[in-house]
């Protein structure tokens, strides 16, 4: 083996060259509500540009024009952003983009995982191109992993892998090894222990149950689990019996209490906000899908009184960074918010 393609995937909270999102264009994703989402969408691109270099895709040229006029409105300077045509269905770069990595020798990679619109909407394939797009764009090498049973392209989303750079990666059963699977058939855990040893560098990973109540994607760990730094895991934990999140936020930490009692780690709670639904929809708004870019924190915030205390219990975990709050009401209607649209680059080493 080549030892200098070895690779590692950065915690988040390590240096980026930029953030890659794409600008919000297909209505049937915030059901009668697409209006606001570019208005919100700007806000984020005004807060990442304070700290990096904002790429963001646009579906076509309409679009591209959309997100300059609202961009300018916002007062984003345009030295802080990059527009690129490319075509997308979906703006959850998260996971339809690929995961960079960086090598041993120091040069970033893409892993770009093969994308089945979570096993939910046909209409993906636009999406699972999105790596080529940003393969041409950065001139960065890409890859496409494959099964180590059968060799075929490997099926992930970057929403469901958490790392903390150091060889420890959270992931939940609910999203790789339900009865169901709807990903890669046959794949046992310790198939995909190999392949994120392979892929990202992990050593340890440490298998949560369940996800948030509400998530369409099968239970992504960013929902529910975020590592703060390579010692400190914060989880959403919903107090309430006779809320849905409970019993499943309840196991989660019982299963970070019982890793730590074997590799001691700080364990920080943080509540859910109440639930937000729509149309008689439990909607998956949770404080844990929260971006970190260069010394920044963007946390989604849902017009709570819980807000306070999980801005409060985020900021405790990263005391050397600005934590912002980001109104997300409106955004979680399209079944994500600021983790899931966003999708970092990671500096390597030159």
């Amino acid at each position: 083996m080549d030892l200098s393609l070895a690779r590692r995937m950065p915690a988040e909270w390590e240096r980026h060259d930029a953030t890659w999102i794409a600008w919000p264009h297909h209505e049937p994703d915030w059901p009668g509500k697409l209006a606001p989402i570019p208005w919100v969408y700007a806000e984020i691109v005004r807060a990442l540009a304070q700290c990096e270099r904002v790429e963001i895709l646009c579906h076509d040229e309409e679009v591209a024009e959309g997100a300059r006029r609202i961009l300018a409105s916002h007062g984003v300077r345009e030295e802080c952003y990059r527009i690129h045509r490319a075509r997308n269905d979906r703006v959850w770069l998260r996971d339809s983009a690929p995961t960079a990595v960086v090598r041993a020798d120091g040069a970033v990679e893409l892993l770009n995982w093969a994308f089945n619109g979570w096993a939910k909407y046909d209409n993906h394939e636009s999406d699972a191109r999105v790596g080529e797009a940003i393969e041409k764009i950065t001139g960065l090498p890409r890859i496409e992993p494959v099964r180590p049973d059968n060799g075929k392209r490997l099926v992930l989303e970057g929403g469901g892998i958490e790392v903390n750079g150091a060889g420890m990666m959270l992931v939940t059963e609910e999203w790789l090894l339900t009865d169901v699977q709807v990903r890669n058939p046959g794949m046992t855990k310790q198939d995909y222990e190999n392949t994120f040893s392979e892929y990202l560098g992990v050593s340890e990973t440490l298998w949560l149950g369940e996800g948030a109540v509400g998530d369409d994607t099968h239970g992504h760990i960013d929902d529910i689990a975020r590592f703060a730094n390579r010692d400190t895991v914060l989880l959403a934990y919903e107090h309430d019996p006779a809320d849905e999140n409970h019993e499943r936020s309840a196991d989660n930490l019982r299963r970070l209490q019982h890793a730590a009692e074997k590799r001691p780690f700080r364990i920080i709670t943080i509540p859910f906000p109440r639930p937000v639904t729509m149309n008689g929809e439990r909607l998956p708004a949770s404080y844990a899908n929260f971006y970190i870019a260069n010394g920044a924190v963007l946390v989604p915030t849902f017009n709570d009184p819980n807000d306070r205390v999980a801005l409060n219990g985020i900021a405790e975990a990263f005391p050397r960074f600005a934590v912002t709050g980001i109104h997300a009401v409106d955004l979680v209607w399209g079944l994500g918010t600021l983790h899931c649209l966003t999708q970092q680059q990671p500096a390597g080493r030159r």
